[in-house]
């Protein structure tokens, strides 16, 4: 048997390739996964990509795999890394932010107004894998994006450089990075004019950076010669999941917990209500990263937000044992209970950061209410995807307390939210197989969640 197409996520620590079949029919389906270890260490991830197809093979119960196409998501090898750079940190700086997150970088420096010398020596120590300069409403203030542009350039660091502030400055731009080994991207302004985001566009480019450029762990160029189709970032291909899911059934949020991060995705036009009183726009599809909140690599902080003391209370269970016999996958009753009040803590926690809140402001006329961050209160899925959610009993559960929590002030899901969970663990694959097969994905993305084609 001849399989349609494999996608390969290629993680930091665990190489996963799903096999997708009957990819043209109106009934796609999910043959099965097969793992190996990332190979970062060992100096090529293609090992680890071939150990993982080999696994698949086994799982298959096939002689030979052989496939017609194969694409990919990566996070090996720490991700894409970014660094922002922009001119008012509530309005330019922010919808940089904001696109390059959406496309699944990871942001190592933000910077507003002129760069200043510890900002240049950071950029140098970092090496980001992309550099994005914002800054100015079209026809506006121009002088801070050409002088950040001049001392980047100077800094002669071969990285490709995004431009994507006051369009009246692209010339200029181009002329700065002229001469130099930076590739230049030169796209629309992220924020162009007051209160009006402009993200996709730097998104779109961030993504098709990534894939062009990206080759910096060990044996990705390898790895380019086996895919025959787009590498994205793994969180982008969330993303990407999570946008086509929404045109399908309605605004929802998706959570992605992982042993090192948890990720929020919404995608949601919010309520007109709130929207009348938002003071600052928010994107249609945004993202947050929480670095501090993951169940295996970053345990401790999350053990250290409950407290020990509250933990052993809570679950009657010998607390500083199970953090000594921390494994990335639970295997006994108690180390599965552990985990998921691990995961419940770093929902609720990337929920607060993520959700905007209303707020009263006091003047002369008396006291007026506003709106500020992402109003999730039109939302009516809650997803879950990552190994914690889909694999642990209570993930479904988990998702369900978002519903039951006070409201106050936070722009929160109602109560009528429904929970999906993406029980096959293929939303990543699925944002990049979307990129040519979006029906196909879209289906298989249903059929993973449990909801019924109409």
């Amino acid at each position: 048997m001849k399989i349609n197409v494999l996608v390969a996520e290629i993680g930091s620590t665990t190489t996963v390739v799903n096999a997708f079949q009957d990819i043209n029919s109106p009934s796609p389906k999910f043959l099965g996964q097969g793992q190996a270890p990332t190979s970062v260490l060992e100096g090529d991830v293609n090992i680890g990509l071939r150990g993982a197809i080999e696994d698949l093979r086994i799982n298959l119960g096939l002689s030979v795999l052989e496939y017609d196409e194969m694409l990919a998501t990566s996070s090996a090898a720490g991700g894409l890394k970014m660094t922002v750079h922009g001119l008012v940190y509530d309005m330019t700086v922010r919808a940089a932010k904001e696109a390059a997150l959406g496309a699944g970088a990871i942001i190592h420096q933000i910077s507003a107004g002129r760069l200043k010398r510890t900002d240049i020596k950071k950029i140098t120590e970092l090496k980001p894998n992309i550099i994005l300069i914002a800054g100015g409403v079209d026809y506006g203030e121009r002088d801070t994006a050409i002088y950040n542009a001049e001392l980047i350039a100077d800094l002669e660091l071969g990285i490709p450089v995004i431009y994507a502030g006051n369009i009246e400055n692209q010339e200029e731009i181009k002329e700065i990075f002229k001469d130099t080994d930076n590739r230049l991207y030169c796209v629309e302004n992220v924020y162009p004019k007051i209160d009006l985001l402009n993200i996709e566009p730097t998104r779109s480019v961030i993504q098709d950076v990534f894939e062009e450029h990206i080759i910096h762990a060990p044996g990705m160029v390898k790895v380019r010669e086996m895919i025959d189709g787009p590498i994205i970032p793994t969180p982008g291909a969330v993303m990407e999941a999570s946008k086509l899911l929404k045109e399908a059934i309605g605004d929802l949020i998706t959570f992605d917990v992982g042993g090192a991060t948890t990720d929020l995705h919404s995608v949601t036009e919010g309520s007109e209500e709130i929207n009348r009183i938002l003071i600052s726009p928010e994107p249609l599809a945004k993202r947050t990263v929480e670095g501090d909140l993951g169940v295996f690599v970053n345990m401790l902080n999350i053990v250290e937000r409950i407290g020990k003391d509250k933990l052993q209370a809570e679950l009657k269970l010998d607390i500083d044992k199970l953090i000594s016999e921390h494994r990335p996958i639970p295997k006994t009753p108690e180390q599965i209970a552990f985990v998921e009040r691990l995961t419940l803590e770093a929902v609720m926690t990337a929920l607060d950061r993520h959700v905007g809140k209303l707020r009263d402001l006091y003047g002369p006329a008396g006291k007026k209410t506003v709106a500020e961050g992402k109003d999730l209160s039109n939302v009516k899925y809650i997803v879950g995807t990552g190994g914690a959610l889909t694999r642990l009993p209570k993930g479904k559960a988990i998702l369900g307390e978002i519903t039951k929590r006070s409201r106050n002030s936070l722009l929160l899901p109602k109560e009528g939210a429904k929970v999906l969970i993406d029980k096959d663990y293929i939303m990543a694959s699925l944002g990049v197989l979307a990129k040519r097969y979006p029906e196909a994905a879209l289906r298989l993305m249903k059929s993973s969640m449990g909801i019924q084609e109409e």
